[in-house]
């Protein structure tokens, strides 16, 4: 009987738990959020990623924002990220470059994890038609042609209200 009860109980909390954590996840300001995968053997320097997002369903500002997963295999303190950006519906070319320390000076990992990394860094904030569509290419611009120790390169973009 005692049994019955405990496994009750441990159900009760993992489906609460369950819903308390989907619906806390929901946000409705996010419109796209996406990671591509780098080769294991490391991300090349000519290896462009691509991101399209669907049309932008709401007039309005937008923050972008880049996220980066790493192991233990990356080399360096800091990535250099090159982030070019057609806005198709307005014939609009941006480019931005996105330094991103993961490192500090004493040795202490700025990301979050254990045995991989994950970081998020800002890339900018712009105003947004409705209808609009985007295409962003992501290069790395390191002096190292092949960059080992990155796993995911991901976009996020996000309604500022």
């Amino acid at each position: 009987m005692m049994f019955q009860t405990n496994y009750r109980y441990l159900y009760a909390i993992s489906l609460l738990t369950f819903i308390y954590v989907t619906i806390s996840s929901c946000d409705n300001k996010t419109v796209y959020d996406e990671y591509r995968h780098t080769p294991i053997a490391g991300w090349e320097k000519n290896d462009t990623l691509f991101f399209d997002t669907k049309p932008i369903s709401e007039d309005g500002y937008y923050s972008e924002d880049m996220g980066v997963r790493i192991n233990s295999a990356f080399p360096f303190t800091g990535l250099c990220v090159i982030v070019e950006q057609e806005m198709r519906t307005m014939k609009q070319v941006k480019t931005d470059t996105v330094f991103c320390r993961l490192i500090d000076k004493d040795g202490t990992v700025k990301g979050y994890g254990i045995s991989s990394y994950q970081y998020n860094f800002h890339i900018t904030d712009v105003n947004l038609k409705k209808g609009e569509v985007l295409r962003f290419y992501l290069r790395h611009n390191m002096k190292r042609e092949i960059l080992p120790g990155i796993s995911d390169i991901g976009l996020s973009i996000r309604r500022l209200d």
